[in-house]
């Protein structure tokens, strides 16, 4: 199995799309939280305030122009794909495929990449409501990006709106293929995901500031505010979560039945806690079980009835991995939610005053960074593992539009993927330690900027002379 080319085909784009979520699960929201940070600066009075909120600005900035440019390589190598190893997807689905992702690119690089330069590069050059408009319209770009794609993406899971002529698919509604039944779910969760993610980044790496001590006092407002994104974004996830599996139940029942380790259709069916699911005996071992409590879950009556895997013989996923990534997610969710809360908690009760917090809790901060990263890749890996063996849910199998391309050749391109991606990984978390150790202490410089604007402003404030 391990030379067979369709599953060398899977491995390799699964390796591709594993690296390419990291960077969009902290761009779209960071690009909000970019706008966040300038109106704090335009609207702060206080010299203090308004420094601190600039230099987080120009800090987070340039964390987000790196997370971009390995977003967009990453993407369209992942594009690539289609045409190398999955030649028949664009062949049967290319008329409704297709025009989504132009519609992504455009948004990408007209709104997205059209307005960066302005924001990266524009400050003091264009006036403030200007620069402000495209810090804002490089974040509506980012969001619209993730529109598109998972608009594609859900439709593959829920396809509607389509009629198929001589074996190719067709649009016939484009309302009904864009707003899929599972459309308005997945985004929700994708975005709040992206939060998430973006929120402990701000936390960790604030965190890693102060343990290092070379954190200013912007430092300890981005790590306030980080705590306050994530703990209200991580509740409002959960709640999200809860209606996408029951809409995943409504279409997709065999994988709920996998991600549960259901094999027998049962009324009052338990949650399992545990589990090693064999899908060749098509059994649990080991299992630890709360009795009733995934019917009371996923149907709302302790006593619902939920579908088993057996109903499904020849068209389920495999279980083990959605089993096991679901609880990954799940559990990693959980404990930022306690986290953030806890760190909430505990700021309120010092006194709103980073340097009473614990080392301890700090070294937790810092060692979560990239939590949101962990529960996105297992949540990815339950909604694309879940929709095998079909590639459009229920209509096209996976296997029917794969490439002829010796696995050989897939196997020697899969290696240097993964030893690029691990490379690039390991740059990007070396340069993201590099500018959170040696932060851009110029007072003076960012002082300068503002005196220029208004000489009157810091007038008798000689802490900043």
């Amino acid at each position: 199995m391990l030379m067979d080319a369709v599953f060398l085909a899977r491995i390799q784009f699964a390796a591709n799309i594993t690296f390419h979520i990291l960077f969009p699960s902290i761009s779209i929201a960071l690009s909000w939280v970019l706008l966040f940070f300038r109106l704090k600066h335009l609207r702060a009075t206080d010299p203090q305030q308004k420094v601190d909120w600039l230099r987080a600005y120009r800090l987070w900035t340039k964390v987000f122009a790196l997370t971009f440019a390995l977003g967009v390589v990453s993407g369209v190598t992942m594009s690539f794909q289609f045409g190398t190893n999955w030649p028949g997807y664009m062949e049967r689905v290319g008329n409704i495929a297709g025009p989504l992702l132009g519609y992504e690119v455009l948004t990408a690089f007209f709104l997205e990449a059209g307005f960066l330069g302005v924001m990266l590069f524009g400050h003091r050059r264009v006036g403030e409501m200007v620069h402000l408009g495209a810090t804002f319209l490089v974040a509506l770009g980012t969001l619209m990006s993730a529109f598109w794609i998972l608009a594609l993406n859900s439709w593959m899971h829920t396809p509607a709106g389509y009629e198929i002529v001589d074996g190719q698919f067709h649009a016939k509604d484009w309302l009904e293929i864009v707003f899929n039944p599972s459309f308005p779910y997945r985004f929700v969760h994708m975005v709040l995901a992206s939060s998430l993610t973006c929120a402990f980044l701000l936390i960790g790496i604030s965190a890693w500031q102060l343990l290092k001590g070379v954190a200013m006092t912007s430092a300890s407002r981005v790590l306030r505010a980080g705590l306050v994104f994530a703990a209200l974004t991580a509740p409002a996830q959960m709640v999200a979560g809860d209606f996408h599996g029951l809409n995943t139940l409504k279409h997709q029942p065999q994988k709920i039945a996998a991600v549960e380790g259901i094999w027998e259709t049962a009324r009052g069916a338990p949650l399992l806690l545990f589990a090693i699911p064999n899908d060749a005996t098509r059994s649990n071992r080991f299992e630890l079980p709360v009795p009733k409590l995934a019917s009371l879950i996923l149907r709302h009556d302790p006593e619902g009835e939920l579908k088993g895997l057996n109903e499904f013989p020849s068209a389920h996923p495999p279980v083990l991995p959605l089993f096991w990534s679901f609880r990954i997610m799940v559990g990693t969710g959980i404990l930022m939610l306690l986290v953030s809360w806890v760190g909430l908690w505990r700021h309120w009760r010092d006194g709103w005053d980073f340097s009473r917090m614990p080392r301890p809790l700090l070294t937790l901060f810092a060692g979560m960074t990239f939590a949101g990263w962990v529960a996105t890749i297992a949540g990815w890996y339950v909604t694309e593992i879940g929709r095998q063996p079909f590639i459009v849910s229920g209509l096209i199998r996976t296997s029917e539009v794969a490439s002829r391309v010796p696995s050989a050749s897939i196997a020697l391109t899969l290696a240097i993927y993964v030893t690029l991606y691990v490379g690039l990984l390991a740059a990007y978390v070396g340069v993201l330690k590099y500018m959170a150790e040696k932060p851009d202490k110029s007072t003076a410089s960012v002082m300068s900027e503002e005196f220029a604007e208004d000489p009157h402003r810091y007038q008798g404030r000689g802490e900043f002379a």
